[in-house]
């Protein structure tokens, strides 16, 4: 199973659209210091996710979320969850 998955940083309040196999340890690695947009926050907090069969059909739909470039669309689809 594959996931695509929204996380949310209270300190930035922003938002990160990802996809991977295991949400919970993802998250962690989001929440360590590391290079990289989410790497220095450490208050990432799971929104949404949504499972996928395959890995294919996960990257589709992250690219999909992430081409909406709207903060409001994205909180629409928390929402509706």
């Amino acid at each position: 199973m594959y996931f695509v998955y929204i996380i949310y940083s209270l300190s930035k309040d922003k938002y990160y659209v990802g996809a991977c196999e295991d949400v919970n340890k993802r998250l962690v690695k989001h929440n360590t210091n590391h290079s990289g947009f989410t790497g220095k926050m450490g208050d990432w907090v799971i929104k949404w996710s949504e499972e996928h069969l395959n890995k294919t059909s996960a990257l589709v739909r992250e690219r999909q979320i992430k081409a909406w470039k709207s903060r409001k669309m994205i909180e629409k689809l928390i929402a509706s969850d």
